[in-house]
């Protein structure tokens, strides 16, 4: 599978961004070159909808997993106006793949066949620091080992079945016990940490900036802890609220991950469209 690396290159914001700025890209030829031939004729789009059929059948990395999630949760079940979706999120020693964020926040760990599971029990655990439901995603080949190692958890588990529908195969519990109110507020930008100091407190600490963080945490750390919790997600739930949200649905099934978490694609929608009907 190591020669199917450079589509993890394929499917990214560089890439996409390049092609709409200059027409061409060095990734996306090779790809062409590699997999359809140079004399596919086919528009942009077509082509990218090939190149990601063959993800579907043959390759499914990390993006094909998240941008599945993306499609078949925040778009299939949520709705863009009342859920926020945030990827890579660091959160103590470890990133969080994908968060969804309505009412509640859910932390989905995705492990494809191309991962290890050597730090997954670390991951978790590291989740469950500022969030309370975790769910583990991975395939029917990795079922087994994955319910070994989640048994008598609280972590859910989906399996993103060889037909690529998202089957729960063990539900997530509500697990507020580890909930650390240092990564909780380390989680959050200085604006949003802020925002939280002012609806709480109606002020920001007034000292020299070297105290300053030392400061808003020691107020953040006085707030009880579901109170806390619950002022997180509000002001997380502002993060990723992007413009795009009623051309969105007219972005390419393929590319909705990428063009929902860069706002410099955003920015250029109709530059995008061009290029894919070239």
């Amino acid at each position: 599978m190591s020669n199917h690396l450079i589509l993890n290159r394929f499917f990214s914001q560089s890439t996409l961004v390049e092609l709409i700025d200059k027409g061409s890209n060095s990734v996306f030829n090779t790809c062409i070159d590699q997999y359809l031939g140079r004399d596919s004729g086919a528009c942009n789009k077509l082509t990218i909808e090939n190149m990601y059929g063959f993800l579907r059948k043959h390759y499914r990395n990390e993006y094909f997993y998240k941008n599945t999630l993306f499609n078949k949760l925040l778009i299939g079940r949520h709705s863009l106006n009342t859920t926020t979706a945030i990827t890579e999120l660091p959160i103590h020693k470890s990133k969080a793949d994908f968060i969804l964020i309505n009412g509640k926040a859910v932390v989905y760990e995705i492990k494809t066949d191309l991962d290890s599971f050597d730090r997954l029990k670390h991951q978790i655990n590291d989740y469950y620091k500022a969030f309370p439901l975790v769910y583990l995603v991975t395939s029917e080949g990795n079922e087994l080992k994955a319910k070994e190692i989640l048994s008598g958890s609280n972590t859910g588990l989906i399996i993103l079945t060889k037909r690529n529908t998202l089957s729960e195969r063990k539900p997530a519990v509500t697990d507020f016990s580890l909930f650390d109110k240092k990564v909780m507020f380390n989680i959050l930008r200085k604006e949003e940490f802020e925002e939280i100091i002012k609806k709480v407190y109606g002020f920001l600490p007034d000292v020299t900036p070297v105290f300053y963080y030392r400061e808003c945490f020691a107020l953040l750390e006085q707030i009880e802890m579901k109170k806390l919790y619950e002022l997180i997600i509000m002001t997380l739930k502002k993060r990723n609220q992007v413009e795009v949200q009623e051309y969105l649905n007219y972005v390419p099934y393929e590319l909705r991950f990428l063009v929902y978490f860069s706002k410099s694609i955003q920015k250029k929608y109709k530059e995008l469209n061009e290029f894919l009907n070239k």
